[in-house]
């Protein structure tokens, strides 16, 4: 007894493909703003991250220094200028003061710009005598740099710690001033 199956063929319609493609822009058209605003959240947590490894560099020179009281401390192949009142590391007006800080802390300067002493302006924060601002490498010089930075506040007297904020320390940074 030969029975024959026939195959039946199945597939979607053009209308179900249609309808299909219009649902799923639907939902890519809800999710994209949440996901374009991840940028200015990425920049604040890799401020925070920025903060605290100035704070552990700070503490760690301290010790080194505490140890051996000399200056520079050679830190990771960098030469950290050390006060020697308050046995931090020092910013002075030679900017590299900073930027050595700013890479023993492991921040580079391809990901990060370091900025001294001067006045605000429309795309950098104010910076202090005895300070230095972090802004991250992909908004320096722009307007959100005005908001979006770690400032590291070295101490001048003896048995005080250094003062590392994310901005100012006044105003709270959001991830909309870093975007």
């Amino acid at each position: 007894m030969n029975k024959s199956i026939k195959a039946s063929q199945g597939g979607f319609t053009l209308i179900e493909l249609i309808v299909v493609i219009v649902i799923l822009g639907i939902l890519a058209a809800t999710a994209l703003p949440k996901f374009a605003s991840l940028s200015g959240e990425a920049r604040l947590a890799s401020l925070n991250a920025a903060k605290g490894a100035l704070a552990a560099t700070s503490a760690m020179t301290r010790g080194k220094y505490l140890v051996s009281p000399v200056s520079p401390i050679n830190v990771e192949g960098t030469s950290v200028t050390m006060n020697t009142a308050s046995g931090y590391p020092a910013v002075t007006t030679d900017t590299s003061t900073a930027a050595n800080i700013a890479l023993a802390a492991g921040l580079a300067k391809t990901d990060y710009t370091v900025y001294t002493e001067g006045a605000a302006t429309t795309t950098r924060p104010v910076v202090a005598a005895n300070q230095f601002a972090v802004v991250p490498v992909s908004i320096a010089g722009t307007a959100a740099a005005v908001n979006c930075y770690v400032l590291y506040n070295a101490p001048t007297v003896a048995n005080t710690a250094p003062t590392i904020t994310v901005g100012n320390g006044t105003t709270a940074v959001t991830p909309a001033n870093c975007e």
